[in-house]
């Protein structure tokens, strides 16, 4: 069972926020094969969800952004291949769209770019797609949404 808390990047420690880098750039970089960059002024914004496992190891994370109109959007869902497989995604997507609902609870719709492959992942949470497969950095996404 994996542990999860929101940090602002100010309330990050180096090393916190290091294993955030590290995790992003082992799972969208080297094991997706797609250069791209990964750390953006977003990160300076968002608040970030972070997963630990039992031995204090950063294994699941994703970043969550307030939107205009009483929109969110979450991102840079990642689980490291380790700990993949026994339900972390689930736990992670739950984590997010509960964080955005406790940040921002005026919040009525969250938006997605879904890597297209994790589209029956992505609507088992009830989101929808809103847009035809487009390539984002050479892979297949699809924009999607879940309204409240």
């Amino acid at each position: 069972m994996l542990i999860f808390k929101t940090a602002e990047i100010d309330d990050l420690t180096p090393r916190q926020l290091q294993a955030i880098y590290k995790l992003r750039v082992q799972i969208f970089v080297v094991e997706q094969n797609c250069a791209y960059q990964d750390v953006d002024d977003t990160d300076l914004t968002a608040t970030h969800l972070l997963g630990t496992n039992e031995q204090g190891q950063l294994v699941a994370y994703a970043r969550l952004m307030r939107e205009s109109n009483n929109q969110a959007r979450f991102g840079r869902i990642v689980v490291s291949a380790a700990a993949r497989g026994n339900g972390n995604g689930q736990d992670l997507i739950r984590h997010a769209i509960q964080g955005i609902r406790q940040l921002w609870p005026a919040t009525n719709q969250i938006n997605i770019q879904a890597q297209h492959y994790l589209d029956r992942f992505y609507r088992s949470f009830g989101f929808t797609p809103v847009s035809s497969v487009y390539l984002e950095d050479g892979i297949p996404h699809q924009d999607m949404v879940l309204k409240f």
